[in-house]
């Protein structure tokens, strides 16, 4: 049994160390704070209790640290793994230090896992380097949140004569008092200062100013969180996050969530907020798997067998004990990340077709070959090639229709189910605020208008091929941007151009 102090940084999700996240995937409690970004939370195991302790001011609803060390402690002793989520680094004004001690002194085993402090990954994401050569060689990092106290333990007089770069952390109420005492302290009116509001988020916003404009508190306004950077180095503007291409959109993510991930990631990495919306859910097919474990027994007959997904090579695999029971047998797959799901399991797909649709796949398939001994079930007449497909319940008959035509003999299995899922009011809420919606199936297109309706579409609807397109514009939705290839990174490459020409949306703030 052991308490985890995990830090979760300081927002975005892809700086969330690999401790952190393999703990993550394990927890069978985690205790949150308010800072956390949601996003982190989707490593959590359904399973797993979640425990919400985060201090909102003004709402009656924050817990004391007393309580919450209390509740570690209870925790701690109800489960092997628990995992105490706070923003940031645990041990950086975090107050980890203080629950370490009451696990401690309880006897429960505790351990600490850094995290990438908001101190250095905030300015960095804005652009600025807290120390740099021939500016600043020191940083110092302070807390704001008791400035105004004649009583604050910190030495405002040595942090201003240090001249070192100032991180100020909490101190967005408390700025006007930050600014005085380092003006008091010697530092100079003319002093750069650089404040950033949810840092290393989509929602970053970076101002720049003076300490003594700050000191006058004029024209100023900051929320929380936010991060003060005073010295020299503030008024540097390097590379930074706000400079991404798709920086500030919210971009709705419907696919199963399963298959969130890859998409998720490649949006946040150009600065979008990927805003997870689920629906569809990946299911058993409808006759439990008998016709799938049917084909998978008799494998070797076939010269052909076609994947169009990665869920159908998943299916089949598992019901292959062996991969030599594949024989001879030759290997198509639509799309690059369906051959990737092969190729993990140690097969080469023989045919991957140019353009990743359907049509271009009956269009590259080679002619049948009959094959040369006799087949009593066919009267004594030769064999037709036999072509095995595994795909989704509901799927185009493109495939099947084209190459029985041309002579193949094609058996199709249902490898699994695609089901739209109902999401909640609370999920549907982020509809309205989104910038853009992404389809990757025609299956996401149905299941969002069914759960919204045409009426409650983002701006911008973005689909991942023509197959897709052709559903949303059945269904009444406007397509604005389509892949090319039609594969996610396409989808997001496609966006990406997109903005790039027609930038934000009217009506839609960052």
């Amino acid at each position: 049994m052991t308490v985890f102090l995990v830090g979760a940084g300081p927002g975005d999700p892809a700086l969330l160390t690999v401790r952190a996240a393999q703990l993550l995937e394990r927890a069978e409690a985690v205790v949150v704070d308010r800072l956390v970004d949601p996003r982190v939370l989707h490593l959590v195991a359904p399973s797993a209790l979640l425990v919400d302790v985060g201090k909102r001011s003004g709402d009656g609803s924050d817990a004391s640290q007393h309580e919450i060390n209390n509740r570690l402690i209870e925790l701690g002793r109800s489960f092997n793994v628990v995992v105490r989520l706070k923003g940031g680094d645990p041990y950086l004004l975090g107050r980890g230090g203080e629950e370490a001690l009451a696990l401690e002194a309880a006897g429960v085993p505790c351990e600490v896992v850094p995290g990438v402090s908001s101190a250095l990954a905030v300015p960095a994401y804005a652009g600025v380097p807290v120390t740099h050569r021939g500016v600043s060689s020191g940083v110092v990092v302070v807390s704001g949140h008791d400035a105004g106290d004649p009583a604050c333990m910190v030495d405002w007089q040595g942090v201003a004569r240090s001249g070192c770069t100032v991180v100020v952390l909490m101190g967005a109420s408390t700025r006007r008092e930050v600014a005085r005492r380092l003006l008091d302290g010697g530092r100079s009116p003319a002093t750069p200062v650089l404040i950033v509001e949810a840092g290393t988020t989509p929602q970053q916003r970076s101002s720049r100013t003076t300490l003594e404009v700050l000191a006058q508190d004029v024209g100023i306004t900051i929320t929380s969180p936010a991060t003060i950077v005073v010295g020299e180095v503030a008024a540097l503007q390097l590379a930074s996050y706000d400079q991404r291409p798709l920086f500030g959109w919210k971009v709705l993510v419907t696919r199963a969530a399963e298959q969130a991930p890859p998409l998720e990631t490649m949006l946040g990495e150009l600065g979008a907020q990927a805003i997870r919306l689920p629906l569809i859910e990946i299911a058993d097919p409808s006759d439990c798997g008998t016709s799938l474990r049917s084909a998978a027994a008799r494998i070797g007959e076939y010269e052909w067998i076609v994947f169009s997904s990665v869920h159908g090579v998943e299916r089949l695999f598992e019901e292959i004990v062996d991969a030599r029971q594949l024989g001879s047998c030759r290997i198509a797959a639509i799309g690059p990340s369906t051959a990737a799901a092969l190729a993990a399991r140690g097969v080469v797909a023989d045919l991957v077709p140019s353009d990743y649709v359907a049509e271009s796949l009956a269009g590259e398939f080679p002619s049948p070959e009959l094959r040369s001994e006799v087949d009593t079930a066919h009267g004594g007449r030769q064999r037709p090639s036999r072509v095995l497909i595994a795909r989704a319940q509901r799927a185009r008959d493109v495939v099947p229709d084209a190459l029985r035509a041309r002579g193949y003999e094609v058996d199709v299995v249902e490898a699994y189910t695609t089901q739209m899922r109902r999401p909640s009011a609370e999920e549907l809420v982020a509809i309205d605020d989104a910038h853009a919606v992404t389809f990757t199936s025609s299956s996401t297109v149905r299941a969002f208008v069914a759960a919204a309706g045409r009426h409650r579409v983002p701006p911008l609807v973005a689909v991942i091929g023509p197959a897709t397109a052709q559903t949303a514009r059945e269904l009444g939705l406007d397509v604005h941007v389509e892949a090319e290839p039609h594969t996610v990174e396409g989808l997001v490459n496609a966006l990406v151009g997109f903005v790039a020409r027609h930038g934000m949306p009217q009506g839609r703030d960052r």
